[in-house]
């Protein structure tokens, strides 16, 4: 009885290697077959459409270096445009107080007769001193124009006159008005009059 057993249960682990194999050898030829269907699906790339992925790739390339640049250019110019409001901040102000200063020239200009016109007068030209000290701590100078070459990016001609002895053509004559710089911008051109 023990030798039926026995040769039941070999007959049991001989079916089920014989089982094991059948379905090994079903799916080695599922996984051949499935190959086969995917090389017959994916057939191998063209010469033209390596080509054209690789014009494709090339084009994404330069879209993206060209947009690289445009913002490097953007920050550059803004960086630019910082730089220049900070540098001319306030020129609105000096424009603004270029008249105050005029108006105390003029009165400054005006003889006083008495006392009490002296006193005014000098309390006048103490305004005007830390006035014209404010605009130079912030940039603010003359042009100097009276005797020099005519430039017209600094002087506006209102008026010329004959050349006199000891003139030089184009030199400015006088000064009708004066001008001024912040920094190295025209704030207002020096009004003057040139010997032609």
């Amino acid at each position: 009885m023990a030798d039926k057993q026995q040769a039941t249960t070999d007959d049991q682990t001989a079916a089920k290697a014989a089982a094991t194999k059948a379905s090994t050898a079903k799916a080695d030829v599922k996984d051949a077959a499935s190959d086969q269907a995917k090389a017959k699906v994916a057939p191998q790339m063209t010469a033209e459409e390596a080509t054209a992925l690789k014009k494709r790739a090339d084009d994404f390339e330069d879209k993206y270096l060209r947009a690289e640049a445009e913002v490097q250019n953007m920050q550059t110019r803004f960086q630019k445009e910082q730089a220049t409001l900070i540098k001319y901040d306030g020129q609105q102000l000096a424009k603004d107080v270029l008249p105050v200063i005029d108006n105390l020239e003029r009165a400054l200009s005006v003889e006083a007769a008495d006392e009490a016109g002296t006193q005014l007068k000098k309390g006048v030209q103490m305004t005007y001193d830390h006035l014209e000290d404010a605009l130079k701590r912030n940039h603010v100078t003359e042009i100097v124009a009276e005797g020099q070459k005519f430039d017209p990016t600094q002087h506006q001609a209102v008026q010329s006159v004959p050349v006199e002895d000891g003139q030089e053509a184009d030199t400015v004559v006088k000064v009708l008005q004066k001008g001024y710089l912040l920094k190295d911008r025209v704030l207002r051109p020096a009004m003057v009059i040139v010997a032609q």
